[in-house]
């Protein structure tokens, strides 16, 4: 089955950097798109970015623009986040996510938390 695991997550003080990775297992094809999403305490889970596997194009949320990289790696099993001058507003919980196809993703891994002092 489908397996996404998270890991990278950590306590930084405000102004470091931590880089998140995700790494996909047990599906058979090259999944369309795959994302980052973030659930803060006390928050809705938030859209953080994107990368679409056939162009290779970015999308990031306004509050990350300039500070995060999406990246995947040449065999497009694993995701990368680099997150620099982190702040307080980016302590969460960090979901990796990925689509098939369609927009939609389907596949959820456990999250890895980021706390941010």
């Amino acid at each position: 089955h489908v397996q996404l695991v998270e890991s990278g997550g950590g306590s930084v003080e405000a102004g470091r950097s931590l880089r998140l990775s995700c790494a996909a297992s047990g599906y058979p094809y090259t999944f369309d798109c795959m994302g980052w999403y973030r659930q803060a305490p006390g928050k809705e889970r938030e859209w953080v970015t994107a990368i679409h596997s056939s162009t290779g194009s970015t999308f990031y949320t306004d509050s990350v623009k300039g500070r995060f990289t999406t990246s995947r790696d040449n065999a497009k099993t694993r995701e990368y986040l680099q997150m620099n001058n982190l702040g307080s507003e980016d302590t969460a919980l960090y979901y990796c996510a990925a689509s098939p196809g369609g927009g939609k993703y389907e596949y959820w891994g456990q999250g890895t938390q980021v706390t941010v002092s």
